[in-house]
């Protein structure tokens, strides 16, 4: 959820985070310098050795929050491709400009500690992200064929298509950056490859929002808002909460199938066999759901998730549904976190009956999300042993991510001379879920709905 909910006043407090142990110009980490994880010598060594520069060049040690864990887990089982590989496409009327981007963006690498990190997990008991101090971001310049019958945008995504390469997420950043000449339009094409385990979609706008500044010759305020590892020691102490297991126990407990719209089961996809539609709804059903929920005194994203509840239910034919929600995970993770960069959000999962009025339904799903909020961090495949299903039945197939946006405009009258000449060209979501909906809340321009649906075999 992109906004707060009743209830914030119960929100637990900030827990205390130690702080890194590590000395600048360090040649060489002893476990003792690691505060936040467990490891041995010999596991730092091995690590230390996959790090350019060696111990020198190693910032810090910490344990991956609960989502990278869970997209760590989908990486790993992947047979090709990931899922979680964001490719946004850029045009630029100027190789200058293509290169003055970019490092830009290497600048903004360096300011955060998330930017630079890189994932370990072999030879581990737990994965690990590491920190490194210095992680360039090299530009690689790719060569057109001319015995292709595709143009230059398309042979560019189709060698770097996530749905079938991969990146190392050992070497930081984990960010790559390929250009290729489009003689045909008289352009220069940069396609960016980001791993969303670093990202989420509130980072990546304070990212653009940064580089679009630095570009335009605006200083960047210092320090950055937040270092990632606060937010991991907040998610994961706060996972130990015995309240947590009560919580979800006493709402999954009784729940004995899942929810599959469809028939749709298969959590573990690639996002290759995925289709996708997007629709802005009309003016008068948005303006219609503002009042609505203002009369309900609910939110605009309560009356969305039953909605979606009511969809579920008739596409997989139950009155008791359960799907995951997209939370912001932001609002125990301490000042600053609202504008951080790093992976945040949490994916939980919401139950809703179908049985009773949507007044009374309304004002529960609302009251619900709610809830969620104070058990934010809790990592989904933990909540699922709390939850009646048998072991190996997936708890969540379909998921709601409702989040606030800025509406897009094609007016560039007011666009510094710096920015002109640049445009993004596409960027497409993918999801491991079948089932998955955002509605993005676009203000006074609106609602607009993005879906991505598994295709039939």
């Amino acid at each position: 959820l992109a906004q707060r909910m009743d209830g914030d006043e119960d929100l637990p407090r900030e827990v205390e985070v130690p702080p890194n142990g590590i000395p600048d110009g360090a040649q060489h980490i002893t476990p003792a310098m690691l505060p936040l994880v467990t490891l041995s010598q010999a596991q730092i060594d091995a690590i230390v050795a996959r790090v350019p520069g060696g111990a020198a060049n190693v910032q810090d040690i910490y344990p991956l929050a609960p989502l990278q864990e869970g997209m760590l887990f989908h990486h790993l089982m992947a047979e090709q491709g990931d899922v979680y590989l964001q490719d946004p496409l850029f045009g630029f009327d100027q190789r200058g400009k293509l290169e003055r981007f970019v490092q830009a963006l290497g600048q903004v690498v360096q300011r955060h500690d998330v930017l630079r990190t890189a994932l370990h997990w072999e030879g581990l008991d737990e994965p690990v992200q590491v920190v490194w101090r210095d992680a360039p971001l090299v530009l690689q310049e790719e060569r057109i064929d001319p015995d292709s019958t595709l143009d230059a945008e398309a042979q560019l995504r189709q060698r770097w298509d996530p749905r079938q390469i991969r990146i190392d997420l050992t070497q930081a950043p984990l960010m790559r950056a390929h250009a290729m000449r489009d003689e045909a339009n008289q352009r220069w094409l940069l396609l960016l490859l980001i791993h969303h385990a670093v990202l989420d979609d509130t980072g990546m706008r304070e990212m653009q929002r940064e580089v679009l500044s630095l570009l335009s010759g605006d200083a960047l305020a210092d320090p950055p808002a937040q270092s990632f590892r606060h937010h991991v020691v907040q998610a994961r102490r706060r996972v130990q909460d015995q309240q947590h297991e009560a919580y979800f126990r006493e709402r999954l407990g009784t729940l004995d199938e899942p929810t599959l719209p469809y028939g749709l089961s298969d959590v573990q996809g690639e996002g290759r066999a995925v289709g996708g539609a997007t629709r802005l709804l009309p003016g008068s059903l948005s303006t219609g759901l503002r009042m609505q929920a203002r009369r309900l005194g609910v939110s605009v994203a309560s009356l969305c998730h039953l909605a979606y509840a009511q969809l579920l239910g008739r596409v997989s034919g139950r009155d008791d549904v359960v799907f995951g929600t997209v939370l912001l995970g932001r609002m125990q993770s301490g000042a600053g976190a609202d504008r951080a960069l790093g992976l945040y959000i949490n994916t939980l999962p919401l139950r809703v009956s179908l049985d009773g009025g949507v007044r009374r339904a309304a004002v529960q799903v609302h009251q619900d999300l709610a809830g969620l909020l104070r058990h934010e961090h809790a990592p989904l495949a933990w909540v699922q042993r709390c939850s009646g299903l048998d072991a190996g039945v997936p708890l969540v197939t379909a998921l709601l991510n409702y989040r606030h946006a800025q509406a897009q405009t094609a007016d560039a009258a007011g666009v510094p001379e710096a920015l002109q000449g640049m445009a993004l060209l596409a960027g497409e979501e993918r999801s491991n879920y079948p089932f998955t909906l955002s509605v993005e809340d676009l203000g006074a321009e609106g609602l607009a709905l993005s879906a991505l649906v598994q295709e039939p075999a």
